[in-house]
């Protein structure tokens, strides 16, 4: 019988020491995905290469097309902006 108690308390130690590592590496990850989650939403927005104080992407795409349809701009313009916006 103390053989069998000695094991089960063996066991019991072990299953307890594995769970708290378990639990420690699980909080460890949880707080560098944590981190990064606060960088990433912290960082600077990437601007492309044409992008300015002109707007988003998508207004500038707008205000183009616009003034394609309104004859400002020859298609050869409108391409040649279009790629500037869009860093191509």
């Amino acid at each position: 019988m103390p053989g069998l108690l000695r094991g089960i308390a063996r066991t019991a130690a072990i299953a307890g020491t594995a769970t708290a590592v378990s639990n420690r590496v699980s909080r460890r990850q949880a707080g560098r995905w944590a981190r990064q989650s606060q960088e990433q939403a912290h960082a600077p927005a990437e601007q492309p290469a044409g992008g300015g104080a002109g707007g988003d992407v998508l207004s500038q795409l707008e205000q183009l097309g616009e003034l394609k349809q309104q004859g400002v701009l020859t298609e050869e313009e409108f391409q040649a902006q279009k790629a500037r916006i869009l860093g191509t």
